[in-house]
């Protein structure tokens, strides 16, 4: 059996820009693609924090550093700049994937720059029968 499970996160992150005409995606600080394990082109899913819009679409990279969080093509129409954004990437994996699976969660400031970076362990909390 496979699970659909968060493999990374970026927390709140502010939208930079949303350009309509363009053929699709999200442009990402490639920074903080590698930072929440996201590759170029693997799909990815956007929640609009203001609107609770969800899309999902592929990752581009934007150059280190840049700070970019772009939607591109219709999600520009969800999405505008200054909006906050969870960025989820998210994967099927078996049972042995997930026992050694660390989900990354990248927390940023308002320029979209690393504030920390957490690696979670996937268990169960304290007195909780599996």
């Amino acid at each position: 059996m496979q699970r659909f499970m968060c493999k990374g996160k970026i927390h709140r992150a502010t939208v930079t820009e949303a350009e309509l005409d363009y053929v699709g995606s999200v442009t990402i600080d490639a920074t903080l693609m590698k930072k929440a394990n996201i590759k170029p082109y693997e799909m990815v899913q956007i929640a609009n924090l203001k609107n609770a819009a969800r899309w999902k679409t592929y990752a581009i990279p934007a150059p280190e550093g840049s700070g970019r969080i772009c939607l591109n093509g219709p999600p520009a129409n969800l999405f505008s700049p200054g909006d906050l954004v969870i960025i989820l990437s998210q994967g099927l994996m078996t049972d042995e994937e997930i026992e050694k699976l660390q989900p990354q969660v990248v927390f940023v400031n308002e320029h979209n720059e690393i504030t920390s970076v957490e690696a979670h362990d996937l268990h169960w909390p304290e007195g909780v029968n599996q």
